[in-house]
């Protein structure tokens, strides 16, 4: 009787996987920012070709959000998360036998394929097995991990290639995504009723939350792009990303040319990763600080994540500011830490958003975000040298464009509505 009564915390055991999978996601797509000087020098790649391999992972990445969150929706997160992180781990072992610059474009474009389907359907996976209250606060707990992975990057792979070179470290981070596919296909269950452990009371929580289960085969485009919602979640995405962009595929030539920072040296590792660092933290207490604010207002999420987001997007562009204003590498770098911080305030009020608005369609309309905020990404490594080349490499430039989209950002959360909904029940 008791078993019935308390509810069973299986449910808990998706938020592991999707922090094992965004620590994953983020090692396998940073680790080549940090290698790119050692990949240029043993391939001949040019700086103006290398812009290129950031690219064409990027464009990927953007193109297949949609597709990757549609079948989510119409297979389930179970199904599609196998296949794209296997295939992903496969062109991430493939990085590290590419023999010049064209299969490296495309090695990192079947890459970002793989990829481009990850965290929709992690979305996918939280609207069927998180009731709603509890969603903003696993989104954060993912992004933490997502954010330190990528953090975490430069200094695994300044020890794995310093053992085994750039082209076997590849290999290894492959084998982490295969390790995460083995775990995840003998745990997972698309509909929480089929696992064995979880109970009548849990299932109960879990209620509300029983329709976005309900297979999903068309997506409605016309309700999609009339949405002001959704459109100003598109802006808003397009403009961080483009920010963030910059952090995990230029950031290590800008602290080589413009800061001067030894690259050989540890700490020039461990403050590469700072706004992936603090960037983690601020995923974590964004979700936390739009649940509390959403208890005081008795359930409404909308104003809450609309309060927490702007005050991220304004800070996030003030400390770019400041970041211009220092002389000194390791301030600069601290304040592009704190950038990332208060960027990420926003991101499980964003993800929460687009799950909420789309539900049966959460993997849908978290995709169509991701897209479009990669499409910002796509633009940020061509944009930045096109900056660069216009203004004499003074990198001050490329840095006060990336604060001003940022107060884009902020002017669209000012209009979000996070209880708009796509579909009906």
């Amino acid at each position: 009787m008791e078993a019935t009564l308390r509810p069973s915390r299986t449910r808990y055991g998706v938020i592991v996987f999707a922090v094992m999978l965004g620590v994953i996601h983020y090692i396998d797509r940073v680790c080549i920012s940090s290698l790119a000087p050692t990949i240029q020098s043993d391939l001949g790649i040019s700086k103006q070709e290398m812009k290129w391999v950031f690219t064409a992972f990027v464009a990927a990445y953007a193109l297949f959000e949609i597709p990757g969150g549609w079948l989510g929706d119409k297979w389930g997160p179970r199904r599609v998360l196998l296949r794209i992180v296997m295939f992903w781990s496969v062109f991430t072992a493939a990085t590290g036998a590419v023999w010049n610059w064209l299969s490296l474009i495309v090695c990192r474009f079947l890459f970002g394929v793989g990829e481009a389907g990850g965290f929709p359907n992690i979305a996918k996976m939280f609207s069927i097995w998180l009731p709603h209250r509890e969603r903003d606060v696993a989104q954060g707990i993912t992004w933490l991990a997502a954010r330190w992975g990528g953090a975490l990057s430069p200094l695994l792979v300044f020890a794995v290639s310093g053992a085994v070179g750039w082209r076997w470290t590849f290999a290894v981070f492959a084998c982490l995504g295969v390790g995460w596919v083995v775990l995840f296909s003998r745990w997972f269950r698309d509909n929480p009723a089929d696992h064995p452990r979880v109970n009548a009371a849990e299932l109960a929580l879990l209620e509300e939350a029983k329709h976005n289960m309900d297979s999903h085969a068309t997506i409605p485009w016309k309700r999609l792009l009339t949405t002001r919602s959704v459109l100003l979640l598109w802006l808003y995405y397009f403009c961080i990303s483009y920010v963030w962009y910059f952090y995990i595929t230029w950031m290590p030539t800008y602290m080589k040319e413009a800061l001067k920072m030894n690259m050989d040296d540890p700490m020039t590792a461990v403050l590469g990763g700072a706004p992936l660092f603090f960037g983690g933290i601020g995923c974590y207490l964004g979700g936390v600080m739009a649940r509390r604010l959403e208890r005081r207002r008795g359930g409404s999420s909308s104003r809450p994540r609309r309060v927490v987001a702007v005050l991220g997007m304004l800070g996030a562009g003030l400390s770019i500011i400041v970041a211009t204003r220092q002389s000194d590498p390791t301030f600069v770098m601290l304040a592009m830490g704190v950038s990332g911080f208060f960027n990420d305030l926003s991101m499980p009020c964003a993800w929460g958003a687009a799950s909420d608005i789309g539900g049966k369609l959460a993997g849908s309309v978290s995709g169509s975000m991701n897209m479009m905020g990669n499409f910002g990404g796509a633009l940020a490594p061509l944009a930045v040298i096109w900056i660069l080349d216009a203004v004499k490499d003074d990198w001050n430039v490329p840095l006060y464009v990336a604060a001003a989209t940022y107060l884009v950002s902020a002017l669209c959360w000012m209009f979000i509505d996070s209880d708009e909904r796509l579909t009906e029940k």
